[in-house]
């Protein structure tokens, strides 16, 4: 997998037309998430991720796999599919597609927003460096958007 980064204009711009492609019917490859779902579970990530949101209820385990999970967070290995998620991320409830795609595309742009400050601390990985932080983002809403054919 190439390496590509939500910090370069060009893969941002890809990301919110692939977004932009998504309908609330459209269904997925893989998995059970609706298209409101996923875009509610992204924006908790990256929320997460740039601090705007506590992450709750991490078990024991989890918290003591971080640094293994890290490892595949920034690895170049793409995620498998129906990788397992913290639990505060599941998402089981019905979403509203518009006002999830609005939190996501606002986390999007609060990440990029940042680009230039230190990276908050996550509560699981730690620091991650810039590069680290801009790929790992990408990564994840990249898994998300190929789950869903765009």
């Amino acid at each position: 997998m190439q390496r590509k980064s939500l910090y370069t204009a060009e893969v941002y711009d890809h990301c919110l037309a692939r977004i932009d492609r998504l309908t609330p019917d459209t269904s997925p490859d893989w998995g059970t998430m609706t298209p409101a779902q996923m875009f509610a579970h992204c924006a908790e990530v990256q929320e997460v991720s740039n601090g705007s949101r506590e992450l709750v209820g991490t078990p024991l385990l989890l918290r003591l796999l971080g640094p293994l999970i890290r490892r595949a967070v920034v690895s170049d290995r793409p995620y498998p599919r129906d990788t397992r998620t913290h639990p505060q991320y599941r998402q089981t409830e019905r979403r509203d597609f518009q006002a999830e795609k609005k939190r996501l595309l606002l986390a999007l742009e609060a990440l990029r927003r940042a680009e230039d400050e230190p990276p908050p601390r996550h509560p699981l990985f730690g620091t991650l460096t810039p590069d680290e932080r801009g790929w790992s983002s990408y990564k994840h809403l990249d898994h998300h958007l190929r789950q869903f054919g765009v």
